[in-house]
């Protein structure tokens, strides 16, 4: 029985321990103290006062030993509680310190729950964590990636995870079973090949754990496509092909390029989403519903219906219930 609670004892943190032994001395003290000098400490708190009063070295004065077995007393105190607690808040301390280095080197776990995980780190990561933490500030991020040593957004509430994204004792550690969203972004340390089949292979990890969570991956080459959408992606962001078009356009039209970045850099501050088709739009045109969104001040873009995305259908385009509407909202 000793056996067992002294091996308990020692498996507790350190400041913990300091803390239970220098409580034990103070009480100790205080109860003595009591025994010896009842007139002078009529009750064990006071002489539990007297006894923390004396070990934190305030020295109030208000409660004090007159003979000589209590003025002993007092000097044992001094010489063994002062030292525990001053052991117990430096231990208390350096506690919090390392915590806070487990925290920023991302050795800790992440606790939170309906959070979004972000895997790998690249200037695609670094733009959608600050547009997220700016847009949304209660929202709560993991950030996942091998090759940070430290958390590149330490002030905002980004939690980092270190550690290779493809290993189930990571994606716990970031609680990817609670989470709601996980972006994977290509690693541009490797080739488009190997860092496609590095992007799957973490999906194949992450619908392993949580086959119900929605999966957003970046896919850098055409043939990949495939073996995402079998792993399990649910969105498939094909980069190549945006910068593709840039390229070839900026080719034969400079003033249509920057048109168009300019409006995605606009889209920062509107609200690109889907609005489901509601009875009452149902049998509309394409055009009818158009303006009369408009006067709503929602901009009408397209329809996606089932996998079909249909960018200003031609007329006549009837709306259907199942139909997805595309638009830009303004934020209000």
């Amino acid at each position: 029985m000793s056996y067992n609670f002294f091996n308990f004892f020692v498996r507790l943190p350190l400041f913990l321990r300091v803390l239970i032994i220098a409580l034990i001395v103070i009480i100790s003290f205080g109860s003595f103290v009591h025994l010896l000098e009842p007139e002078q400490f009529p009750t064990i708190f006071e002489g539990v006062w007297w006894a923390i009063i004396t070990a934190s070295t305030v020295g109030y004065g208000d409660f004090a030993p007159k003979s000589v077995p209590g003025r002993l007393a007092g000097m044992a105190l001094i010489l063994t509680g002062a030292g525990f607690l001053a052991t117990y808040f430096a231990s208390l301390a350096a506690a919090a310190v390392t915590k806070q280095n487990e925290y920023l080197e991302g050795k800790a776990d992440f606790k939170g729950k309906n959070h979004i995980i972000v895997i790998g780190w690249n200037e695609r990561t670094r733009g959608i964590l600050h547009t997220l933490c700016t847009n949304n500030k209660s929202i709560s991020i993991a950030l996942i990636d091998e090759s940070l040593d430290k958390n590149p957004f330490p002030h905002m509430n980004v939690h980092f995870i270190q550690g290779r994204s493809n290993l189930d004792e990571v994606l716990i550690k970031a609680n990817i079973f609670d989470a709601v969203k996980v972006i994977i972004t290509a690693d541009p340390n490797k080739g488009e090949l190997l860092a496609d089949m590095g992007s799957i292979l973490t999906l194949l990890a992450v619908k392993g754990l949580n086959p119900k969570v929605q999966c957003i991956v970046e896919i850098l080459t055409s043939e990949q496509v495939a073996n995402a959408k079998r792993a399990g992606a649910d969105e498939i962001v094909q980069t190549n092909i945006l910068t593709s078009y840039v390229m070839i356009n900026s080719i034969s039209s400079q003033q249509l390029v920057t048109s168009f970045l300019d409006l995605l850099n606009q889209l920062d501050k509107r609200n690109l989403t889907f609005k489901p088709a509601v009875p009452e739009v149902v049998n509309m045109t394409f055009m009818d519903l158009s303006q009369l969104l408009m006067k709503e001040g929602i901009l009408l873009l397209g329809i996606k219906r089932g996998e079909e995305t249909l960018l200003n259908p031609p007329h006549p385009f009837t709306i259907i219930l199942q139909d997805q509407l595309i638009v830009i909202m303004n934020d209000k």
